[in-house]
Parts: C-alpha cells; structure tokens; sequence
C-alpha cells in the first residue's frame, strides 16, 4: 500500500500516454504547439508494466489522459492489456477524452473494460466551439458521446468556465446533461503551460456559476467520494450530479489520493507542483521491479500536503511551466 507523509492512501493514478491531441484548446495550450518527439515517450509495454506495477502496490483506479489519449497510436493494447486486471487487484479503468475519437474507439473501450468516460465540452454552440478548441470538429464530438452513451458507457461532461465565453450557457449545459442523464463537472481555468494569453482574462470562479445555476435550480450538497478532486452538488429538478473543481476558491488537496504519470515516465505527485520522480530510469535499466519499486515509494514519501495556485489580474502571472497535455488532465 501506498501512504504519503500525511497518512493518505495513494489508491489513483492518472497515467498520460501522449502530450499530442488533436485540439487546441485556448485555456489548455498555444496554437503552434511544440509536442515532444515520440521517441521520448514511454512505449506502450512500458506504460502496461508500470500499470500492473502501481497495482501491485493498491492501486485501485488508473485514469488513461492525455493530450488526446485516443490519437495514441495502438492504444487499445494497453486498455486490452490492463483492463484483463479489473477484479483482480484493479477496482476501475477509465479514461478521458476530448470525444474526437470516441465513435471509432467507444465500443472496443467498453469491450476492454471501460464502464464510466469523462469527456471535455465547454459548449453546445458549433461557433463558440472552433473558437474554444481552435481545429475541433463539433459534430464529430457528439457523435462519438452518442457512440459512448450507446454502447452502455457511464458519461460526465467536463466543462471549464471561461469568462465571456461560455459563461451564459451555464444553465444550458446543466439542462443537457440532465436530459441525457450525463454526469456534469465545472473546473476553473488551471494555471498550466504558457498558452499566449493572460487566464486572468479567461477565469470565472465557480462560486458565480453555482450561483447562477441557483437562480434556475435547487441544490444541496451531496456526499459523492469518487476519489477525484470534485465536490458534487445534488440538482433536484434534473435528478443529476454536478461536480466542481476549484484549486483556486477551495482547493481539493486535503483528501488528495492521487499522483500522475507522464508520458515521458516522470511521475508529479502533486499537479500544481514541480516535485517529480523519473520512473523511465528504473524502468529501462532492469526487467526486475524492485528498482521500480523503490523509485515510486521514494516519489509518495516527498507528496507535499497541496498546490498553490494563484491567478491575479493586476500581478504578472505566474503559471507551472509545464502544459496540463504534458502532466495528464
């Protein structure tokens, strides 16, 4: 088992298989993004081994992020490969997307293993859409959550709250979700990889949007433990659960059980956060586990207690330097 210098139990991992995606999202990364050359990723058998490894350890949960998860080329090996594990030591394997890829990759997700899927979408308009993500394809998205909903999978819609963007579909989005049974989380703009322009700009602390969800619907505060950073409010006129993440108003670090997995293979125990372990090293000088072993027990004995993050409008902004496609959503 693995347990931090604050007596939590490290149970989540949160594995990225690629930096590249296929959007580009204004709140997530500049333009003309430089990806890492793909000699520098972990290869699909290594990311397999170090899987079954954490598990072995308690790891209960593994989330596959990105970038796009699904542009990896050949990545259903490794759902196929650690998705044989579920019941025995893994409790849930799940990923998160931004949807583009799902009408192709949905049902042999489901077949792999795949029961709950989280999907990024900031809005129902097509215009505001190309804006947001820049080269994503709308209609392409909602046919792959159709393809999702449709094989039997579980959906939450992951939406950011931008400022003047999409700050007046909050209601919209809320009735969405739950005429279609979706699971909703909002999540404040993180300050993460340099992107061209200021988030302060782009930030909206979701205190404004559940107070507008109020003046709509009635909520009350629901006990949900997934085992992520969300804190879930009951929507009694939708009969739906709407999460929120806010590591600006009200950070999530207290009950954090969680570390993430680069692509690279460097191992952040904290997302906001510099502190990091290299896991390639261990992992490319013995085919035994033990070095492996020793390396992830050395990262959770340095998990610091939280992030600081810190968005000012008037100060120059300060920002982790490393891109949230890089550490994994």
């Amino acid at each position: 088992m693995l347990v931090d210098p604050f007596k939590r139990k490290i149970s989540y991992i949160r594995i990225s298989v690629t930096d590249r995606c296929d959007f580009r999202c204004t709140y997530c990364m500049s333009e003309e993004m430089q990806f890492l050359p793909k000699k520098d990723l972990l290869s699909l058998e290594e990311l397999e081994r170090l899987s079954k490894v954490f598990i072995e350890l308690g790891v209960k949960k593994i989330r596959i992020t990105g970038g796009e998860p699904l542009v990896r080329k050949n990545i259903l090996q490794l759902f196929n490969s650690v998705g044989k594990k579920i019941d025995d030591g893994l409790e849930e394997l799940t990923v998160t997307t931004n949807g583009s890829q799902l009408e192709h990759y949905a049902k042999d997700l489901f077949k792999n293993g795949v029961r709950r899927i989280n999907i990024s979408l900031d809005t129902l308009d097509k215009n505001k859409f190309k804006l947001i993500t820049r080269i994503g394809d709308f209609n392409k998205v909602i046919k792959g959550i159709n393809a999702a909903k449709e094989v039997g999978m579980k959906i939450k819609i992951n939406t950011v709250a931008l400022k003047g963007i999409n700050d007046n579909e909050i209601l919209s989005l809320v009735n969405w979700c739950g005429e279609n049974k979706f699971g909703l989380t909002f999540i404040e703009v993180m300050p993460m990889g340099e992107i061209g322009e200021k988030r302060a700009n782009q930030y909206m602390p979701l205190t404004d949007v559940k107070n507008l969800i109020q003046t709509k619907y009635s909520l009350t505060d629901d006990l949900l433990k997934t085992g992520g950073p969300a804190r879930y409010v009951h929507c009694h006129e939708t009969d739906q659960k709407i999460g929120f993440i806010t590591p600006h108003t009200h950070n999530f670090c207290e009950t954090c059980n969680r570390v993430r997995i680069t692509c690279t293979g460097e191992m952040y125990m904290c997302l906001g956060q510099e502190d990091k372990v290299d896991l390639k090293e261990p992992l490319r000088k013995s085919e035994n586990n033990d070095l492996l072993k020793e390396k992830i027990y050395e990262a959770i004995s340095k998990k610091p207690k939280g992030h600081d993050f810190v968005i000012e409008r008037k100060k120059e902004e300060k920002f982790v330097p490393r891109h949230m496609s890089v550490t994994g959503g």
